[in-house]
């Protein structure tokens, strides 16, 4: 019996804590503009307000344009989740679908999807991502398209291989042994047996995809400036990082927690689906 994600993460420590994280991360980005306590794009012009570190009035401080820091790090908690889920959502939605198809057959098929995945996979995805951000300027959205056609090749693997084990399954001999077709074998009798698996691999993507869209973004090609990621205000501070350390810290800080809880979580249900693997 394969172990829910929700029975997974009822354990003490590392989990819980990761959990917690991720749940204020949420809250933060869905309740961003009740949270902020400025306008994140708003700024005074004062030449008093540039640059002032951390205070009371601006816990995080303030830019080189008077914005308060806190406030942005509030907006681009909503930039950089988003882009983020959705880029796992194209991800996970083709990652399948391709695995799945080359699981489920063993013609020549298989043979030719599985050599279009490792062809993709030659390219190192970082170099995809900057050719894309290179050719225009690119919003969330565009983003996020980008980085989830450069993260399904390795989940369509994960799939196929289990897609694979569970085709050997005794149930799906069985349902095949009475009649069920190819689709039904795989809708009804593997795809929901493989669903843990897929699971682990969104979680274990998803905090991939937050330091590569935050990457893009302090380069310059990724989100673009008034709207706020954590990539973009580390940006407005590397010019003078030494005294203007708080627009590096907090962001970088909340890549961390972010990233270092989703990684937790995943690693905690792969534990949980695959107790073999766990070395």
């Amino acid at each position: 019996m394969i172990a829910t994600p929700a029975a997974t993460l009822r354990g003490t420590g590392v989990p819980r804590v990761a959990t917690g994280v991720l749940a204020v991360a949420l809250f933060v980005a869905l309740g961003g503009g009740l949270l902020s306590p400025h306008d994140p794009n708003a700024f005074s012009g004062i030449v008093g307000m540039q640059n002032m570190p951390p205070s009371w009035a601006h816990p995080f401080g303030t830019d080189g344009l008077s914005r308060d820091v806190l406030s942005r790090v509030i907006a681009g908690a909503r930039i950089s989740l988003g882009v983020g889920a959705l880029s796992v959502c194209i991800a996970v939605l083709l990652g399948t679908a391709w695995g799945a198809v080359a699981g489920s057959t063993d013609s020549w098929l298989d043979d030719l999807l599985m050599r279009v995945v490792d062809a993709m996979l030659v390219i190192p995805r970082v170099l995809l991502l900057l050719v894309l951000a290179s050719a225009g300027p690119m919003s969330p959205w565009k983003l996020a398209v980008a980085l989830g056609l450069t993260a399904w090749p390795p989940m369509s693997r994960v799939v196929r291989a289990q897609v694979r084990a569970m085709r050997q399954r005794d149930w799906v001999l069985a349902a095949r042994a009475l009649g069920a077709s190819r689709t039904r074998l795989l809708v009804r009798h593997i795809l929901p047996g493989v669903m843990p698996h897929i699971a682990v691999a969104a979680t274990l993507s998803f905090a991939s995809v937050i330091p590569l869209e935050a990457g893009l973004s302090f380069l310059g090609l990724g989100v673009r400036p008034p709207t706020a990621s954590w990539g973009n205000i580390m940006r407005d501070g590397a010019d003078r990082m030494l005294d203007t350390w708080w627009m590096l810290l907090f962001p970088a800080l909340a890549i961390i927690a972010t990233v270092a809880a989703f990684n937790a979580v995943g690693e905690r249900w792969r534990a949980a689906v695959d107790p073999q693997q766990v070395v």
